[in-house]
């Protein structure tokens, strides 16, 4: 089974990094800036040997360069997108083997905060990007609410119990909006005093069971009545879908942030 550790980067990234238990050798998630990752590299002794990546921007493609320099090993990232230290680009429904890890990432696409963002998948470990995250979602920057929602959907559709992998710890404020959404959900509350916990105590909040952002993640419950009345009471008018209740409520966070 393959280990995730992370190096904190910038004022809120993680940049992961995935291996095996007791063995050196590492896969690394979206590194936005080279300098903590080869820090890691120097004090654990790590071999990397790929670079994934789920979408352009600099955050988490930064670093890329620098790292190629001591480490020419292929870098993975999406098709779709014009990022030029990919290698390798692929697409939904391709996989990338890691014979190292002796494991296999699914390549899923989930356009919506960018167009051509992918996400990775393997033993039950999503590696999201900025798609979803802990109690919350991307920013719609390129793509559309539609596509966005259907991202979502795609990801909804894994197993409970995947460990979702995204790369801010974002989760405190967007526990906050939900509360907004859904102000009388205890799973909310309960939630929301485990995280301010974590925090105070300097732990990370990523990653989270799939499960957990069912229950407590506004934009994977724009179906239920609860969401889609709140939805209705902020946006004034009737929502017809899944994908138009979204829209509001995504929007609607905008508008707080």
């Amino acid at each position: 089974m393959i280990k995730v550790s992370y190096v904190p980067a910038f004022d809120d990234n993680y940049i992961w990094l995935i291996h095996k238990e007791n063995d050196p050798h590492i896969v690394i998630v979206d590194p936005g800036d080279a300098r903590p990752v080869l820090a890691a590299i120097a004090s654990e002794g790590y071999i990397p040997v790929a670079i994934l990546v789920t979408h352009h921007h600099g955050d988490h493609i930064g670093g890329i360069h620098r790292l190629l320099q001591d480490y020419p090993v292929p870098v993975y990232g999406p098709a779709n997108e014009n990022i030029s230290a990919i290698s390798h680009p692929v697409g939904e429904g391709e996989q990338v083997a890691i014979d190292a890890l002796d494991c296999v990432f699914d390549v899923i696409e989930v356009p919506g905060h960018t167009r051509g963002h992918i996400a990775y998948y393997s033993q039950k470990s999503l590696f999201c990007g900025d798609t979803l995250f802990t109690a919350g979602c991307g920013r719609l920057f390129e793509g559309t609410a539609e596509q966005m929602y259907q991202s979502l959907q795609k990801i909804a559709a894994l197993p409970d119990d995947t460990q979702v992998y995204c790369a801010h710890e974002y989760t405190l404020d967007n526990l906050k909006f939900a509360k907004v959404v859904e102000p009388d959900s205890p799973a909310l509350e309960q939630r929301l005093q485990q995280t301010l916990k974590a925090r105070n105590q300097g732990l990370a909040t990523v990653p989270a069971p799939l499960s957990l952002e069912k229950s407590t993640n506004p934009f994977l419950r724009c179906h239920l009545p609860n969401v889609i009345k709140a939805a209705e009471n902020f946006s004034l008018k009737r929502l017809q879908s899944g994908a138009d209740t979204f829209a509001i409520v995504r929007h609607w966070k905008d508008t707080l942030d």
